[in-house]
């Protein structure tokens, strides 16, 4: 069975991918367009300066992949792949939490967890380092921006692991609704914690338009959500189908 889950995630991570590709093509590249324009300004007002001031003009750099193939095949393969990944991920989670989550129906376990997945391993992480356009931030620092990030993504995951934990433990005590009330609010202080732990980074550049950064961000946040949604909802109905069929 484990194996038909994971074949059947994948599958709808796929699904999902075709879905967030149409949403990014349609919402989020428009933003990176702008911000890559933003950029050539930049750039061409250093040359300029650098050569009034007589000192030669920065290097100008190698494009390795065409900015047409980078919004088209390119951003086409990268989320379908991811999508796969996330689902074949999103099936062993479903596997494991069927029989353990009491009687609830495929639909609403699959449901749940992709709710828990999106809040934990999108919405809190960009809480704290949301998603930068092209042009937005410095070279020198993506690595160590890179490195906040995925702290801040793992202590999201071991906080929603431990409130899953936590509910469960308290649940017999408690009922349902203490024990969801009690674990949502453990996980919520633990990432707190860790926001305020972590250094913020601010690295906009001066005079860059807010809208486009609001309206990218945005589109980063909704191509997530297309691809959650899709595991919950469409994972959800496949599953329990299969299961009425037996």
């Amino acid at each position: 069975m484990i194996q038909t889950l994971l074949v059947r995630g994948m599958l709808v991570g796929v699904v999902a991918g075709l879905l967030a590709f149409a949403f990014a093509h349609t919402f989020g590249e428009p933003d990176v367009d702008k911000a890559i324009g933003f950029e050539d300004s930049a750039h061409e007002g250093e040359a300029k300066a650098a050569v009034a001031a007589g000192q030669p003009a920065p290097p100008t750099q190698t494009e390795l992949v065409s900015r047409p193939l980078q919004a088209s095949i390119g951003l086409f393969t990268g989320v379908v792949v991811y999508g796969a990944a996330v689902g074949g991920i999103f099936a062993l989670v479903f596997a494991f939490a069927w029989g353990r989550a009491g009687r609830i129906s495929p639909r609403a376990l699959a449901a749940i967890i992709a709710m828990i997945g999106f809040i934990a391993i999108v919405v809190v992480p960009q809480l704290k380092y949301p998603a930068n356009p092209p042009s937005v931030g410095e070279p020198d620092t993506i690595a160590i921006r890179t490195e906040l990030f995925l702290a801040m993504l793992l202590v999201s995951i071991l906080a929603a692991a431990a409130a899953s934990y936590l509910r469960a433990q308290l649940l017999p005590r408690f009922g349902g609704w203490n024990a969801t009330l009690a674990s949502a609010a453990a996980f919520v202080i633990v990432v707190a914690v860790g926001m305020a732990i972590l250094p913020s980074v601010n690295e906009v550049p001066e005079g860059f338009p807010a809208v486009t950064l609001w309206q990218f961000r945005l589109a980063a946040l909704g191509t997530q959500a297309v691809l959650w949604a899709t595991f919950g909802l469409l994972f959800g109905w496949l599953t329990e189908r299969s299961l009425a069929a037996r």
